[in-house]
């Protein structure tokens, strides 16, 4: 072939691609467009409007506000992007008016202990996803989209008894149901997530299994046992990192569990090390565990640097800083081609990101991450992938009318 006809085969082949890049715009419009949102995780003291500008700078259509506790001692997650002490009607007006004026939505969380640990601090993380729950009714609830993000946590005094799991499914039970029959009363949709918290614990503990609904088995036993009111007010916010470094393939997840029961999914990579010298000592099947210093020394068998370095992976966002080891082309596939049409939050905890301390990797991170998502959930235009605004603007986040009494769990009970 010589040059000529190359380049008119060329031409020719780049036309039928336009025609199908159309035929795919067309076909995947209608269906893929859902909002990629950001964890305000990664912005620890920053504001409710510099998230705002942090989203949108980056090209987000929404935050998922992370509201922690300011007296918790926990360390590793600070970030309380709403005053939840003095939230009230015209707060959440404020808030909605902000989201609409800059065509974005948000939702709210906080990832505690809620069913063990100090009982002290139970009561206080109990009493605190209460009040999260009121300001997700007064943003209007499941009417806006607008969930509570929380964990369950794990007893680990009666996990360590005979039946230990099954004695945490009841204990579950009994702290979860007024709280869900609290939401489902208001309007608004609890999400838990499915990750285990492995370094909730410290090192030398036996176990590293923190958080209740950590596998897919628990989270449908815990649909189970709880009366349809309550059930009907829980769902899942699903990240598949967390089943990737258990050697669990998150599509088949998605297609082994209750698909109305998925609400968010938590964009976050994992990258596992088969072949470090920990895993090759320690196995997979439990995480690594921890003796004395001198004597692992002496024996040349490495220990766990902290508690969260129990399992031999790091995390990472896709499409930044090179391959993790989820199959991501697969897993949103599964999603889109089953219906998924809730937000996918970005969660950032990557090493190489929001872990270096450094804001100008973090929000790389986040751009890089959106990018890589991009082409599965979002439809082609004449300017690439790009998220349809329309259908945000058509239909704004609707303003609160009524205030609301703060609720705590011994009013509940």
């Amino acid at each position: 072939m010589n040059r000529r006809d190359f380049f008119k085969s060329a031409a020719a082949f780049a036309a039928v691609g336009g025609l199908a890049r159309g035929a795919l715009a067309g076909t995947q419009g209608a269906n893929r467009n859902n909002p990629i949102w950001l964890m305000t995780s990664a912005f620890p003291g920053e504001s409710f409007e510099d998230v705002l500008r942090r989203a949108k700078s980056v090209g987000a259509q929404g935050l998922e506000l992370c509201v922690f506790r300011r007296d918790s001692d926990r360390k590793d997650h600070t970030a309380t992007h709403l005053d939840y002490e003095t939230f009230d009607l015209e707060a959440a007006k404020r808030v909605v008016r902000r989201c609409n004026e800059e065509g974005l939505r948000v939702s709210v969380g906080a990832y505690d202990n809620l069913i063990g640990g100090d009982p002290v601090q139970q009561v206080n993380n109990q009493n605190h996803i209460l009040k999260l729950i009121r300001i997700a009714a007064l943003l209007g609830g499941d009417a806006n989209d607008v969930v509570c993000g929380s964990f369950v946590g794990y007893d680990h005094v009666l996990g360590r008894q005979d039946r230990g799991f099954e004695k945490n499914l009841e204990k579950f039970k009994k702290v979860f149901t007024p709280i869900l029959n609290y939401a489902k009363d208001l309007g608004v949709t609890v999400c838990v997530e499915n990750c285990p918290m492995e370094g909730w614990q410290p090192a030398t503990a036996p176990d590293a299994y923190n958080n209740l609904p950590g596998c897919l088995a628990a989270r449908k036993l815990m649909y189970a046992i709880l009366d349809d009111k309550a059930s009907s007010a829980l769902q899942e916010t699903y990240d598949p990192s967390h089943d990737i470094w258990q050697h669990i393939d998150p599509s088949d997840v998605i297609e082994a569990m209750d698909f109305r029961r998925l609400r968010r999914i938590h964009i976050k990579g994992t990258r596992n090390f088969p072949k470090s010298a920990d895993a090759i000592h320690w196995g997979r099947l439990y995480p690594e565990q921890v003796v004395d210093a001198a004597l692992a020394k002496k024996a040349g068998v490495p220990i766990a640097a902290n508690e969260w370095a129990r399992m031999n992976y790091e995390p990472r966002l896709p499409g930044f800083g090179g391959s993790d080891s989820c199959d991501w082309t697969k897993f949103l596939e599964t999603l889109m081609n089953k219906g998924f049409k809730y937000p996918f939050v970005i969660e950032n905890e990557a090493c190489n990101s929001s872990h270096t301390g450094n804001m100008g990797a973090t929000i790389q991170g986040f751009r890089a991450t959106i990018l890589n998502t991009a082409p599965q959930v979002w439809p082609l235009t004449d300017a690439g992938y790009a998220f349809d605004e329309t259908q945000m603007k058509g239909d704004p986040m609707k303003e609160p009318v009524k205030d609301l009494p703060v609720m705590t769990m011994d009013r509940l009970s």
